[in-house]
């Protein structure tokens, strides 16, 4: 089974994807962002950009950063989750 996105921001045609991993050196964050396009009748998506979706990158990357910091901070004032004994 495929590991999936923790969350998705969409903004017009630009789209990113947060995913989240636990390493050694503790909780990792990455991101996708994409542009999506149609080909006929079938949506694709590009990793390839032009001048004119800089300015939506820019905000769904913002937006990604906010959305990583707030939820950074939840996951890291969680209490720890301790088995009975």
């Amino acid at each position: 089974m495929a590991t999936q996105p923790i969350h998705e921001i969409r903004h017009g045609l630009i789209k990113v994807r947060i995913w989240r991993k636990q390493t050694s050196s503790g909780l990792r964050h990455t991101l996708t962002i994409v542009r999506l396009y149609r080909n006929g009748d079938v949506w694709k998506e590009s990793t390839r950009f032009s001048r004119d979706d800089i300015p939506l990158m820019c905000l769904v990357l913002d937006e990604a950063h906010n959305w990583i910091f707030e939820n950074s901070k939840r996951v890291e004032v969680a209490p720890a989750i301790r088995p009975e004994q």
